[in-house]
């Protein structure tokens, strides 16, 4: 079954607002840290576990729901469109998108779907200029603006992202990155959001339950941040702009002041 954006944002804050047990696997409105492959090439590696250990995140922290083993589409398959939010990761440039991936990831856009872009190796920036490029090409008309916690400056947008359950004042990743993040807006809604801090990198575990990568400059406490960044995504994906709107604000800032980090 499809969801569109608005069946699965309300599906989200009914499963917010509802005091049931969070855990559900295949539940409507359930936060789905997917990842994107193209090329026919499928994403694998040492941040394979992220996606998992996000979902685990969403559930102890909130109330809201989340599949804790996400899966992995395809950017031509139709099931692209099934749920609303997909991360593109990886460390190097990539084979630019066919035809029909093109396709897919126009009409998952199109839809209403939220696409994480999370460069793996920063510092290079290859991944993420690769990223740029092809999602350029296809909505060509729509220019990349930097979000931050505070707009000013050449910083053109005060995002939700950084106070949609945590406060936060920056991303933050496996390592420091700028203090905004670049994306692509469509009408009122952020679509696509560019990382440059590696945000996978500082959630992976290993198999043996520990920290896959250590976390620099600022340690254990900057992976703690790290954690709350990828839950106000979460929040944000599943709620939309809910904080700007105040919906259901005064009853879901009385369930956070009960949850502990």
């Amino acid at each position: 079954m499809r969801l569109g954006r608005r069946e699965f944002v309300a599906a989200g804050l009914a499963a917010l607002l509802d005091p049931s047990p969070a855990f559900a696997f295949g539940q409507e409105g359930a936060f789905n840290a997917r990842s994107l492959s193209t090329g026919g090439v499928r994403w694998d590696g040492p941040r394979a576990s992220a996606g998992g250990r996000w979902a685990w995140e969403i559930v102890r922290r909130t109330s809201a729901p989340a599949r804790l083993v996400p899966n992995q589409v395809a950017a031509d398959d139709p099931r692209l469109l099934d749920e609303p939010f997909v991360i593109w990761a990886g460390e190097s440039d990539v084979t630019p998108l066919s035809v029909p991936e093109k396709r897919g990831v126009e009409r998952f856009l199109d839809l209403g779907g939220v696409l994480l872009v999370d460069d793996s190796d920063p510092a290079r920036g290859a991944f993420g200029r690769a990223a740029r490029r092809e999602i350029g090409a296809i909505f060509p008309e729509s220019p990349l603006v930097r979000l931050a916690a505070k707009s000013g400056g050449e910083i053109e947008h005060e995002h939700v992202i950084y106070k949609s359950y945590y406060l936060l004042d920056r991303p933050v990743g496996r390592v420091e990155g700028p203090p905004y993040v670049e994306a692509i807006n469509r009408g009122r809604d952020t679509q696509v959001i560019f990382l440059g801090c590696d945000l996978l990198g500082a959630l992976a575990r290993s198999s043996d339950g520990t920290w896959r990568f250590p976390v620099e400059p600022g340690g254990e406490e900057q992976r703690e941040y790290a954690i709350r960044f990828a839950v106000n995504l979460a929040m944000y994906v599943l709620c939309s702009n809910y904080k700007d709107d105040q919906v259901h604000a005064q009853a879901l800032m009385r369930r956070r002041g009960r949850v502990q980090p």
